[in-house]
């Protein structure tokens, strides 16, 4: 496995599959984190999840600047795990980002990493259609985030209830 993506729903139980699978190949543990602390209970849960994580793991943020990341801290004896596609789609989005060129250079990115990587985003399409605008955008960059990052793995996992099933 070189390149694996992950979706699933909200407390699908995604993360910690994908934590699982990096833990199980070995070698130097790397958390890439697209999340950031706008607020009390996004700080806590980010806290709680670096906790939850353990000493094994280091953690870098890059909650715009995902590709750069990952074309520099990918390397032979390092698993990179990032979460999530859906965090990092939602701050280009609200940073007024071109979305579709940063996709481009994510999927560049994902082609010449140098050694394991896993992608975790949240399948936001499942659901009603957004009332607004905005949600609207998000749910659609979010949608053509995954598919292209899908279409550049190795592998594919969808995980409902907790349960991984293999897409690809």
């Amino acid at each position: 496995m070189s390149t694996l993506l992950v979706l699933g729903g909200a407390r699908s139980g995604k993360s910690s599959h994908a934590q699982a699978r990096a833990e199980a190949i070995g070698g130097e543990l790397v958390f890439v984190a697209t999340a950031e602390a706008s607020d009390d209970e996004m700080a806590d849960r980010i806290a709680r999840h670096r906790a939850d994580r353990g000493a094994r793991w280091s953690t870098i943020e890059a909650p715009v600047e995902l590709a750069a990341t990952i074309r520099r801290e990918s390397r032979r004896g390092r698993v990179l795990l990032v979460d999530c596609l859906t965090l990092w789609a939602s701050n280009l989005l609200l940073a007024g980002r071109d979305i579709p060129a940063a996709t481009d250079d994510l999927a560049e990115a994902i082609a010449a990493v140098q050694g394991p990587l896993i992608l975790v985003s949240n399948e936001v399409g499942l659901g009603i259609v957004p009332d607004n605008a905005l949600a609207r955008r998000f749910r659609d960059a979010a949608g053509r985030v995954n598919q292209r990052v899908a279409a550049c793995a190795d592998e594919v996992v969808f995980v409902a209830a907790g349960l991984p099933l293999k897409l690809k």
